[in-house]
């Protein structure tokens, strides 16, 4: 490998220059080992966030991070592999549902979940409220389990894009975690590492998403696609409101229980309406149309692979969910419409009641969250209960309250329809 200097390197980008793919194969190689130190790294990231990449750097980049570690291969899989990325939001729970649902129409799906930070959940959190279910599966064990059920939901291994996680922790303290190019190489090097044939991504869109702007998330949905494609993974995305919590259950042992609710045929329609949406899309990438997916949850064939994924790794499908002990419920102060039950507010006290993390080796209490009895758009009556604060420490319930107040509004005049797919993206 050619011999760079990191200092010209961080120059050369600062100056608005593009960087060569051996001046980037060398820049992450030489960060992972340790050579480029985290202070030069956080030049670069600043040059990237300030000045942007092009579409070749972007690939090489994220080829680079890929570089790093390890990359699965399905090669032998009698069946074709497709994954589905979200972006994060608030009561986000659609991996758990959508996995079987997809399974069901001879898909697998290897779904390498996170733990969440902040007031998005993490998929591990969530199916660690599954008494006895595992999150570390070995690479035979991951293929064996996609081979005979078709979904596998586990933590990624340390050797997935070591670079990311670097990179990903350095962003986090120097101001440069909205950097597109970072975001896009970030999130499709782990995706393409997972040696996934076809991906979805669902980009969440408002207050409770990562990406509160509508253009800013077109364009990083839009960049993401074209560097799936470039890669050879078919990719697509879908733009999703998430101005207002999915469903009507935020908190680890809470949203399994909602998922469960609509495995088994019934559930909020707008949790109902995304996964279709997007086991549909999913199924459409790997050449499996003109089925109807949405049947598959009201007969209960999702429902009989869910019951097999969890037991495949340990997990107890009948056993109770964890329960808060405390409880706290706000009521509606009007008749009318609800208008705004706004998703960051209801997602912050969520994670102060204890359902999410500061710090990524704090504990989460699995029963705690929020329960909506009302969604946005439904006419409501003064007195009504509007929602449900859940922890096991009654010393939370002040802080959640500060995050909610005035996200809440009802209002004499019925308010527009939610659109949950605001857009499909496509190359």
């Amino acid at each position: 490998m050619a011999e760079f200097s990191a200092v010209d390197l961080i120059i050369k980008k600062r100056s608005k220059f593009e960087l060569s793919t051996e001046e980037i194969n060398w820049l992450i190689g030489n960060y992972t080992s340790g050579v480029v130190a985290d202070e030069q790294m956080s030049s670069m990231a600043m040059a990237i966030l300030l000045n942007g990449m092009n579409r070749r750097e972007i690939k090489d980049l994220t080829m680079a991070m890929i570089a790093s570690g390890e990359r699965l291969d399905w090669t032998g899989l009698s069946k074709p592999t497709v994954d589905k990325h979200s972006t994060g939001g608030v009561g986000d729970k659609i991996t758990l549902p959508l996995v079987p649902l997809v399974a069901v129409f001879g898909a697998a799906v290897p779904q390498l979940g996170g733990r969440g930070l902040g007031h998005t959940g993490g998929t591990l959190d969530k199916f660690e409220a599954i008494a006895g279910w595992n999150p570390s599966l070995t690479n035979q064990q991951f293929f064996d389990q996609l081979q005979s059920v078709g979904g596998a939901v586990c933590g990624a291994s340390e050797n997935i894009a070591p670079a990311d996680k670097k990179l990903y922790a350095l962003r986090d303290v120097t101001g440069t975690v909205e950097a597109i190019p970072l975001i896009t190489s970030s999130i499709m090097s782990k995706k393409i590492a997972e040696g996934t044939s076809a991906l979805v991504l669902d980009v969440k869109v408002g207050s409770g998403a990562f990406m509160k702007d509508f253009d800013k998330a077109r364009e990083l949905a839009q960049g993401m696609v074209r560097l799936g494609i470039d890669a050879g993974v078919k990719t697509s995305a879908m733009l999703t409101d998430m101005s207002t919590p999915l469903g009507k259950k935020i908190g680890n042992a809470l949203e399994v229980e909602e998922s469960l609710e609509v495995l088994a045929g019934g559930g909020p329609a707008d949790v109902v309406e995304l996964t279709v949406a997007l086991a549909t899309e999913m199924l459409r990438l790997v050449g499996i149309e003109n089925v109807d997916v949405a049947a598959a949850l009201k007969d209960g064939r999702a429902m009989d692979k869910w019951r097999a994924m969890v037991s495949a790794q340990g997990g107890d499908p009948d056993a109770a969910l964890p329960k808060a002990k405390e409880s706290h419920t706000i009521l509606a102060d009007a008749d009318g419409w609800l208008t705004e039950l706004d998703a960051l507010g209801l997602g912050i006290a969520s994670w102060r009641l204890g359902a999410g993390r500061e710090r990524k080796e704090d504990d989460v209490l699995l029963g705690a969250g929020i329960e909506l009895h009302a969604q946005k758009g439904d006419r409501v009556s003064k007195g009504q209960p509007l929602l449900t604060l859940l922890t096991d420490e009654p010393n939370r319930f002040d802080r959640a309250l500060e995050a909610i107040e005035g996200k809440i509004s009802i209002s004499a005049e019925q308010p527009q329809a939610r659109k949950i797919v605001l857009e499909r993206i496509y190359e």
